[in-house]
């Protein structure tokens, strides 16, 4: 898929996936593009925007990197930091996954989950920075108590300043389901309480291979939170994103939240759609979610690529994610061009929002074939 982010002509891609390099070195007169995969053979993307850079965060074997752009497409080639290096033995040493990089109360903060080499032993590690420098260094400030198992955790914080912690853990000590659980936090180091069940994968499309609830990741807009969760087997191709709406006043209380359904899942264009984040563009106008995707229908975690795509919101205030759109179809940023038809068109059908528990998602907003019929207009 093409990105178009500035002004200028529609540009359609020649090949399915013309290389990153050749892409990002264009003239001050050609447009600015971007080919995805944002990222290619990776997975959990987490990006935040501070201070006029996008920073990704990511993990492997040998710790924690950064990378930082000033805008998404330059993500394709930044170089990565290694901000932390894991221990040779302990409880954090190994298996480090999906590290989120978090600005809270002015300092960096970076929760990963990590293992001794046993799987059942993975806990919430968090990283505090020692300096106001992103890329500088850090330590190891604890590890959560999250009363057993825990993977993928995130911080949600409200209007009203209180931070709660959201994470993926199993119900008892042994492997064969994952839940969602939530707690208050005392600090950004530290929780308050005990966990509280958030959500179980009660629904068919949440129990293929395995009923797994994870990858909880808060997305607010105008007073309105939701938690969107990654479900089903990550290996396999029906790995898929659930929606959660909090509905009462109190997060703690698992009555007020409210199941939304299936909200973004697999199509010809993509599969195991998973693991989602969020990021506005620079001018605050268009969201975008960046997920990972797999390219081959086969069970495994080795095709995952990391891919990124705008996205709009319907008439009660709810986001609408579409469809994996189709990967050589070029979008335009319309904040950066008048004449930006593609995402015109993708904004300008009749929005539908998630359906309810156990359906999937339709999404005109931003069906493949209003796209394609407005990228034939732009380059014809």
């Amino acid at each position: 898929m093409m990105l178009i982010l500035t002004t200028g002509s529609a540009v359609v891609a020649d090949e399915f996936r013309p290389p990153v390099a050749s892409a990002l070195a264009l003239s001050e007169s050609t447009p600015f593009m971007v080919t995805n995969p944002l990222r290619s053979k990776a997975q959990d993307p987490k990006i935040t925007y501070h201070k006029g850079n996008y920073y990704y965060c990511e993990s492997s074997a040998e710790g924690i990197f950064l990378r930082v752009a000033g805008d998404l497409p330059g993500l394709a080639d930044a170089a990565a930091h290694r901000i932390w290096k894991p221990p040779a033995r302990g409880g954090m040493s190994k298996n480090v996954w999906a590290p989120e990089l978090h600005i809270l109360d002015g300092r960096a903060y970076i929760y990963f989950a990590a293992d001794d080499g046993k799987n059942e032993n993975h806990r919430m590690g968090v990283l505090v920075a020692e300096s106001d420098d992103l890329l500088g260094a850090y330590r190891l400030a604890g590890v959560m108590d999250t009363g057993g198992w825990a993977i993928d955790g995130t911080v949600l914080t409200l209007d009203d300043g209180k931070r709660y912690f959201v994470w993926s853990g199993w119900p008892g000590k042994k492997d064969g389901q994952q839940n969602l659980y939530i707690s208050a936090m005392k600090s950004p180091v530290e929780l308050a309480g005990k966990r509280v069940l958030l959500k179980e994968p009660d629904q068919a499309w949440e129990r293929h291979a395995m009923p797994i609830c994870e990858g909880p990741q808060v997305l607010r807009r105008e007073g309105r939170t939701f938690l969107i969760y990654s479900a089903s087997g990550s290996w396999t191709a029906d790995y898929t994103l659930g929606m959660l709406v909090l509905d009462g006043a109190d997060p703690l209380k698992r009555s007020s939240w409210k199941a939304a359904g299936q909200v973004f899942a697999r199509n010809e264009f993509a599969y195991g759609v998973g693991h989602c984040d969020f990021v506005r563009s620079q001018d605050g106008v268009e969201d975008w979610i960046v997920y990972h995707a797999k390219t081959r229908v086969e069970n495994g975690w080795d095709d995952r690529e990391v891919r990124a795509q705008p996205f709009t919101w319907d008439e009660r205030g709810w986001p609408v994610f579409g469809e994996p759109v189709n990967p050589v179809l070029p979008l335009v940023h319309p904040a950066r061009s008048a004449g930006a038809r593609v995402a015109s068109v993708a904004g300008s059908g009749p929005s539908v929002g998630a359906r309810s528990e156990g359906s999937a998602p339709v999404a005109d907003a931003l069906a493949p074939s209003a796209l394609e019929e407005a990228a034939r207009e732009l380059v014809n």
